[in-house]
């Protein structure tokens, strides 16, 4: 029996600043340390922190979020997508992901993402994965050289869709060196499981959470609302607070508190809502939503 040492551990919270993107980054972290987030994921995207961003600059921003009591868990690039490339493209998001990796190296960030490209998941072929497994090991090699890890999301219209699919990628890369970001949010999109056999499959890959909500609605239309291809064709989703969509994060987080797990959950719900309200709610809504897991595992654990 589990002794519940595992239930009692804080997992740190960060707010994701691509949720905060109307706001000048560093305003977007003063909301953050506000609002009593530990943490600020940066969005490596115009018009928070661009790759291109001279490295003095990054320094300050650095130092301007310490100086705001935040940590910096992750970078969230957008580079990589070598999938979908040819040769020449590649080389071009070998050199993005070289300036992502320049940037956490300033920062002392522990992990950066990349994306592996598309297409679904359930519609890759072997040649997908092996050309995203090719690219993504020389950026696994570069990142351990710098002390970094190479983070791959699980996304909807990626390769990487389910814990299956980040399994398979992971064994092509070499089985080390990567760590994914599991993200419930997207896994109900593409209509897989995202609940407790999700994180035991992942295991020791598990490297990063994000946490969102959403529901299947009609027809797009709606402010919050998008379309995505997925197993079932062409669906619309609504982006919602915490708790006021279908995603039930319950499950999930109960299987992390007891796996010991040790990293970051990011926030960043991009409902209809004015920005610091929105992050103030799902903030307190996970928090609550954690609390409540904890005391039915306490619960479990007594009888």
């Amino acid at each position: 029996m589990r002794s519940g040492n595992e239930l009692t551990k804080k997992i740190p919270l960060a707010a994701f600043s691509g949720s905060l993107i109307d706001y000048p980054l560093r305003e977007a972290m003063e909301i953050t340390a506000e609002l009593g987030f530990d943490g600020i994921e940066i969005a490596c995207r115009s018009p928070h922190l661009g790759l291109d961003t001279p490295l003095e600059e990054v320094k300050e921003l650095g130092d301007y979020a310490a100086g705001l009591g935040l940590c910096i868990p992750a970078l969230a690039g957008y580079t990589g997508h070598f999938s979908s490339l040819n040769d020449e493209e590649c080389e071009t998001a070998l050199e993005e992901f070289r300036k992502l990796l320049r940037i956490a190296e300033v920062l002392s960030v522990p992990c950066i993402r990349v994306f592996p490209g598309g297409p679904n998941a359930f519609l890759a072929e072997d040649q997908h994965y092996e050309r995203a497994a090719h690219y993504l090991r020389k950026c696994i090699i570069e990142a351990e050289e710098s002390g970094v890890q190479l983070l791959i999301e699980i996304h909807n219209q990626t390769l990487v869709e389910d814990a299956d699919s980040a399994l398979r990628l992971l064994e092509l890369t070499g089985g080390s060196g990567l760590g994914f970001i599991h993200d419930a949010g997207n896994m109900y999109i593409s209509g897989v499981d995202y609940g407790e056999a999700s994180v035991r499959k992942l295991g020791s890959h598990l490297s990063h959470i994000h946490i969102k909500d959403e529901k299947r609605i009609a027809i797009e239309g709606a402010e919050g609302s998008f379309t995505n291809r997925t197993r079932h064709g062409i669906e619309a989703f609504m982006q919602c607070r915490l708790g006021e969509g279908s995603v039930d994060h319950r499950p999930m987080l109960a299987a992390v508190l007891m796996s010991g797990y040790a990293g970051w959950m990011t926030l960043e719900c991009a409902a209809p809502f004015p920005p610091k309200e929105r992050l103030a709610y799902d903030l307190a809504e996970i928090e609550r939503q954690l609390e409540a897991v904890r005391k039915v595992k306490r619960s479990s654990l007594l009888e």
